[in-house]
């Protein structure tokens, strides 16, 4: 009998047994390497985060999550800021802070109605809140109504220390008016003609500008001009008539700068390390102190030192410097990347929406937000000029606020109106409790059926 060829190391057996299997068992694979390095954690970790964005109701969580931590870090920031103000006015310490708080409870109560309220009764509110805002700008310039603040006509008095500003409802105004008044026309198919497309909206959006610039309110003009673009924007205005549009509002821009002196230092205030001549540029450069001795952590919550006097509108226009000077940079780039989900959010609801309504209203609210907190941290930061606008949601001040969470509340809206999100919402089952389906469930027992009886 021949020889068989040997492995060296190998006994016979083990050759014979090779060819053979077991009946039943399959043959094991061989055993791949664990892991695969930092590299295929990262992709894991990253298809994690790309589904969890994708869920139908990310949109929906990041603006309330986003826009809730915002009002309350700006709650523990506005009594932070304003307690040294208050005892100063012969107030008590949390007094500014009372007046934010009932604010905020007034604005939750806004926020729950406008995000439970359909659709259909968002447009349906459109003329009455445009008619109400008019009606309240004009009683602004009445003699003996109007109250004028720091140089600018832009207040009624509600009684005591209460006061209204009509302005900050003038921007919810014309994004509610002007979604439904695209809306209609574009289904319509109008839209594609340019006189349909900037008549009324344009014509009412400067009767606005012209009331808010009549109480010489620069600011607030600034907002409301990038709301009636950002509208444009979504409405698919041609690129010449944008242009055109932008360079006519850029020129009112620079003439009414041009012809007050007090706009005209502030202009130059941008970008300032001293006080200069007069101190002119005092806030712009105490607000950058104020940034520079916060740190990487701050120097402690209530620690400040520039809003002892030394910062102007400490909570209010430059809560935010006092913002990294208690928290450091690691306060200021939290509260960055809030408005950036914020912002993301209703990016992302006004581009999955199939309804023209709600994507020109969730990219007007959107626009607002970002482009008012642009404004206001570009001025603290010493990049833009100081146009006297709160952070929203942040600074103090209730007429600031009400608006701008009854539009975060629209925003919540949209989000549960999608297709996916609705369904989603949809499946959902109480965790406890009686089931529509009768199936009652009990911790660390058997599932149960509901009889009429009572009896198992």
């Amino acid at each position: 009998m021949p020889a068989k060829q040997m492995l060296p190391g190998r006994r016979p057996s083990a050759v014979k047994a090779q060819g053979r299997k077991r009946p039943g068992v399959s043959a094991k694979r061989p055993a791949r390497p664990a892991g695969g390095g930092p590299l295929a954690g990262l992709r894991r970790t990253q298809q994690q985060v790309r589904r969890a964005w994708d869920r139908p109701l990310t949109a929906y969580y990041l603006i309330f999550g986003s826009s809730l931590l915002i009002t309350v870090l700006g709650l523990v920031m506005v009594y932070s800021a304003s307690m040294i103000k208050a005892l100063q006015l012969g107030l008590g310490d949390a007094y500014f802070f009372k007046k934010q708080f009932l604010a905020a409870l007034i604005g939750a109560g806004l926020l729950l109605v406008a995000s439970r309220m359909p659709v259909k009764l968002h447009r349906a509110l459109s003329y009455p809140v445009l008619a109400g805002t008019l009606f309240l700008m004009v009683l602004v310039q009445v003699p003996g109504i109007g109250v004028s603040i720091n140089g600018n006509q832009n207040w009624i008095s509600l009684g005591g220390p209460f006061m209204l500003q009509p302005s900050e409802f003038g921007k919810l105004a014309l994004i509610l008016w002007g979604a439904d008044l695209l809306a209609r026309k574009g289904d319509k198919g109008l839209l594609s003609q340019w006189k349909h497309l900037l008549v009324p909206l344009v014509p009412v959006a400067f009767l606005l500008l012209g009331l808010i610039m009549l109480g010489g309110d620069m600011g607030t003009s600034m907002i409301l001009g990038a709301i009636l673009f950002g509208l444009l924007w979504l409405a698919g205005a041609p690129t010449r008539m944008f242009v055109g549009v932008l360079a006519f509002a850029a020129a009112i821009v620079a003439l009414l700068i041009k012809t007050s002196p007090h706009r005209m230092d502030r202009l130059e205030c941008i970008g300032a390390t001293e006080p200069g001549k007069n101190d002119l540029c005092w806030q712009a450069v105490h607000g950058i102190y104020a940034l520079a001795s916060g740190g990487w952590f701050g120097s402690g919550l209530g620690a400040s030192v520039e809003k002892w006097g030394q910062l102007p509108e400490a909570h209010t226009d430059f809560i935010f410097a006092i913002t990294g000077e208690e928290l450091g940079l690691a306060g200021t780039l939290s509260v960055l990347a809030l408005f950036a989900a914020l912002g993301y959010a209703g990016i992302r609801v006004a581009g999955r929406t199939e309804d023209s309504f709600v994507r020109f209203a969730a990219g007007g609210v959107t626009t607002w937000i970002t482009a008012q907190a642009v404004i206001n941290i570009g001025a603290v930061l010493g990049l833009l000029p100081i146009a006297g606008v709160p952070l929203p949601l942040f600074s103090y001040g209730g007429s600031a606020l009400l608006p701008t969470m009854f539009a975060v509340g629209l925003l919540i809206a949209f989000a549960r109106e999608e297709p996916a999100a609705r369904a989603a919402l949809a499946m959902r089952q109480p965790k406890t409790g009686w089931r529509r389906t009768g199936v009652r469930w009990k911790s660390m027992r058997r599932r149960v059926k509901k009889r009429p009886s009572g009896e198992r």
